[in-house]
């Protein structure tokens, strides 16, 4: 949500102060904590100073184990990218920062999200093409399809598809939408996939199955969310 909104705001559609209510409505407040500063620090402050700072694009990372997309280093923003299965590289003229989320709760009230800063690798990282990445999402989901409907056991099958609570922001072509939308609610269908009492057999067909999906649609939410960036030409510092 803070590469959609984060691009769209880059790119004049919407506002700063549209970027941060939008994001903490969905998921609560957002704070940043540099390692190298002192305390917390509101994500709307950290954001206008990096914009002061040369700000040009936002990145998605939706790394997995021996899939490391969207990340290019170095190794500490790596390891915590890949726990976190989820970071945010922010293009800036100084160099990149690297933004990794955790839950952020306290208490029994309060919940939101708190992001590590890190120094990121300034090179461009792969972002799978949109076109190519939709081919391949509609070729893994009817892939996934057959595999899992022919397995004889409980739970085949995909579950029903769920709304997703996140689309991208104003700005983004048709197609980003359409694919974005598809691909998180293939996410969360994949979230709600079961294996309880099925055979070691079976169990391999549908983790195979699901597996090649959860690439394919990591890829499809990339290309999906840098869509807008790439027709701006922000991705370059």
């Amino acid at each position: 949500m803070l590469v959609a909104w984060g691009a769209s705001w880059l790119a004049g559609h919407v506002g700063l102060d549209q970027v941060v209510d939008r994001v903490e409505a969905a998921v609560g407040p957002q704070l940043v904590h540099d390692p190298a500063g002192d305390g917390d620090v509101p994500l709307r402050a950290f954001l206008a100073a990096l914009r002061a700072e040369g700000l040009t694009a936002f990145r998605l990372a939706l790394p997995a184990p021996g899939d490391p997309l969207g990340l290019t280093g170095p190794p500490p923003f790596n390891v915590a990218a890949l726990d976190a299965g989820q970071a945010v590289v922010a293009v800036r003229a100084g160099g990149c920062a690297g933004l990794v989320p955790e839950e952020d709760q306290r208490g029994s009230s309060y919940r939101g999200v708190r992001w590590t800063l890190y120094e990121a690798a300034e090179r461009e990282p792969y972002i799978p093409d949109l076109a190519e990445a939709e081919r391949e999402l509609t070729r893994a989901m009817l892939a996934a399809t057959d595999a899992l409907t022919s397995v004889d056991g409980p739970a085949q099958g995909f579950p029903t598809l769920p709304e997703p609570d996140q689309t991208l922001a104003p700005g983004y072509p048709g197609r980003a939408v359409r694919v974005g939308a598809l691909a998180a609610r293939l996410a969360l269908a994949l979230r709600l996939a079961e294996e309880r009492g099925l055979t070691v057999a079976q169990v391999s067909t549908r983790s195979e199955a699901l597996r090649d999906l959860d690439r394919a649609v990591r890829r499809a939410r990339v290309a999906a969310h840098h869509a807008l960036s790439d027709s701006s030409d922000l991705t370059r510092p």
